[in-house]
């Protein structure tokens, strides 16, 4: 029996009830798994990796001495999501995607939820990835977030919170889709039994969402390019696999001219005009006549291109200042002063450092909370108070007492867990997940998304940085039978 002495320790299992009883969308899986031979999940698994290992899927972790380079940790073992749940998720997603978008625009133009004092202006004006070089900038179709992944939790009461917003330049979207491929290939009769949505037309649905952004809505082909950093990013993998995908030219900054506030693309026959870009470089380093002018990774004037509509940027510069954490405090209070309704998918309660009293609770709690920097991301600049030493609770005490803006913090989640392959047993590790909603005509999210897997026993940090791995997630048409 596989699952036999697999214990769920307390808190909320994916895949078994509080009793070990098999939840009714994950009872297939389950059985197929009990029915294998012993070992041949392992072999399974061993398998799995050895293909990532042939295709190269791979991610860069700087500062790395051990070689910039590594496989991306993948388990067999995948999240299921019955159907009405994720309607439900859906329907949250698309609210606050929407209500993201018209408070970005709202920054950039009339600034209505700073004068109604929703919002105080100074968290705003404070934030690292406000750009004020956006302001009156109209981007085509209004869209400022075109494609946004979104962190979701599952606390140990069966609720799922948003933990933050991830509108910059999101990634992983490509590990969801070889995963999914993978477990395919092990799974087959399983996903015919359960009837699980598919993921495979993502990029499809990508390039048809960056096409509909095209500048002036005259170009009935417009030509779409993905402008990467470079083959030192680390997710530089993502970049060419979804290239190749949507069948666009990959490009660097030096592949890219501006002229007549236009922008070109260098090609063996003479340049031709660019309509779109989907650009997976940061604001910073985007365009060096517009933000840093030490930027040897952009294209000088892109941002001019851009005000004179004459190109398309997925996603648009300034959307930032919505993933700073602390803004992220108020996105509840966004949706009720825009939309006038109450939040589907609530946040995680918030603690801003920058207010006194909040402040306070926090230095008298460091041994219980989260804290987290507000413009940190992979996992850094954090701080998880029940499994951290007195040492690092003074040190993150002076910086939050030296930069109260900076530091917000949360209660400790119990986060929900899935049964992960450990050596050559089971174990509970605990998930987050990552949906990836595109934003073009309309709103739409992909069925699934990347489980990130903390695999490290009883850590509560998923990201691949801090060693974490991915499991492949499993929407259901329909509820289990």
């Amino acid at each position: 029996m596989q699952f036999a002495n697999y214990k769920t320790d307390g808190f909320y299992d994916e895949m078994f009830d509080a009793a070990g009883v098999p939840r009714p969308e994950a009872k297939l899986l389950v059985d197929t798994i009990e029915s294998l031979d012993d070992g041949q999940f392992l072999r399974c698994q061993r398998s799995a990796e050895r293909i990532l290992l042939q295709l190269g899927i791979t991610f860069n972790v700087y500062g790395d001495n051990a070689g910039t380079e590594r496989i991306f940790p993948f388990d067999l073992i995948p999240r299921i999501v019955t159907a009405k749940e994720w309607a439900w998720v859906e329907r949250g997603l698309k609210q606050r995607i929407r209500v993201l978008n018209t408070f970005i625009d709202d920054i950039y133009h009339d600034q209505k939820i700073l004068k109604d004092k929703i919002i105080p202006e100074e968290v705003i004006k404070s934030a690292i990835f406000y750009r004020p070089q956006c302001i009156g900038i109209n981007p085509p179709r209004g869209v400022w977030c075109h494609i946004t992944g979104t962190d979701l939790v599952r606390h140990g009461d069966g609720q799922i919170y948003v933990l933050e917003d991830n509108l910059r330049v999101p990634s992983g979207v490509s590990y969801v889709l070889e995963n999914r491929d993978l477990m395919k290939r092990t799974f087959p009769q399983v996903f015919e039994g359960l009837n699980v949505r598919p993921v495979d037309d993502y990029p499809s649905r990508l390039l048809e969402m960056l096409q509909t952004i095209g500048p002036h809505g005259d170009t009935e082909n417009p030509t779409v390019v993905l402008l990467t950093p470079g083959i030192y990013n680390s997710a530089y993998f993502e970049h060419s696999f979804l290239a190749q995908k949507m069948g666009v030219q990959l490009v660097e900054g030096s592949d890219l001219i501006v002229q007549d506030r236009k922008v070109w693309m260098r090609t063996t026959k003479g340049l031709r005009k660019v309509d779109v870009i989907y650009r997976r470089i940061d604001d910073d380093f985007l365009d060096p006549l517009a933000f840093r002018p030490d930027s040897l990774l952009g294209v000088p004037g892109i941002m001019d291109a851009w005000r004179a509509g004459n190109v398309a940027l997925a996603n648009a510069p300034g959307n930032g200042v919505a993933d700073d954490k602390v803004v992220y405090a108020y996105v509840p209070d966004m949706i009720r002063y825009y939309e006038g309704e109450d939040p589907i998918l609530p946040n995680v309660p918030t603690y801003l450092c920058w207010r006194d009293t909040d402040r306070q609770h926090v230095l008298g709690n460091l041994d219980k909370l989260v804290v987290k920097a507000a413009n940190e991301a992979g996992g850094y600049g954090m701080l998880v108070g029940p499994h951290s030493t007195a040492e690092q609770r003074e040190e993150f005490a002076k910086r939050i007492t030296a930069h109260p803006r900076d530091y917000i913090a949360q209660p400790t989640l119990a986060l929900s867990r899935v049964p992960t392959l450990v050596e050559d047993h089971f174990e509970g590790r605990h998930v987050d997940l990552r949906p990836y909603i595109l934003y073009g005509n309309e709103i739409e999210v992909l069925p699934g998304g990347l489980t990130r897997v903390a695999l490290r026993k009883g850590s509560l940090v998923v990201n691949s940085s801090q060693g974490g791995g991915s499991k492949d997630t499993w929407v259901l048409a329909g509820e289990a039978e």
